[in-house]
């Protein structure tokens, strides 16, 4: 069975963007970057949203042999996943191994997991709200940014109550902090 993973980027006061919707402040540095790699080198599969699938694609794009070694290292990791696209809008997706869900459907998402044999990545706050309100989030990965943007979406949803349980954390030399918990099983029936 494989474990769905929620990985997010996100400002100190928990904002994956700001109030004006822009996130350049949110761009890894190298070491960063690397150890993002590092985590997501077994994702079988990403699950996105439009907007996010809309962001990420930008890693289809050719890029020059000489360009950053981390930079590089992570395109091979994204291409090599197959990638699941929720949208009721989007017309058509335009990268290699992505297919396109007309909805989130718990039951679905479900099913892969049990299916899977490594794990699952499901980006953006959006998307991840709805797989954290329905119990299949396993893991959850926070890179937090030493910065508060002071609004904008939000990497945790409101009213969401989890039990974490810490499995690492790793200082970055700009004082950001890679937090990566176990997400304790519900009592609920």
């Amino acid at each position: 069975m494989g474990r769905l993973v929620y990985s997010a980027i996100c400002s100190l006061d928990g904002y994956t963007n700001g109030v004006d919707g822009r996130f350049e402040w949110a761009a890894p540095d190298a070491a960063e970057h690397a150890a993002v790699n590092d985590l997501e080198r077994d994702v079988e599969t990403y699950l996105y949203g439009r907007r996010m699938y809309e962001v990420m694609r930008f890693w289809d794009q050719p890029m020059a042999e000489d360009e950053d070694p981390v930079a590089l290292d992570y395109q091979r990791v994204w291409r090599g996943a197959d990638k699941v696209v929720y949208s009721s809008s989007l017309p058509e997706v335009t990268t290699p191994r992505t297919r396109l869900e007309r909805r989130f459907d718990v039951d679905a998402v479900r099913s892969e997991k049990e299916a899977a044999s490594g794990r699952i990545s499901i980006g953006g706050p959006t998307l991840a709200a709805a797989a954290l309100a329905a119990g299949l989030v396993d893991d959850l990965w926070l890179l937090l940014l030493p910065l508060t943007v002071g609004g904008g979406t939000r990497a945790l949803p409101d009213g969401l109550g989890l039990a974490l349980d810490l499995q690492e954390s790793r200082r970055f030399e700009r004082g950001s902090v890679l937090l990566r918990y176990t997400v304790r099983p519900s009592p609920r029936g």
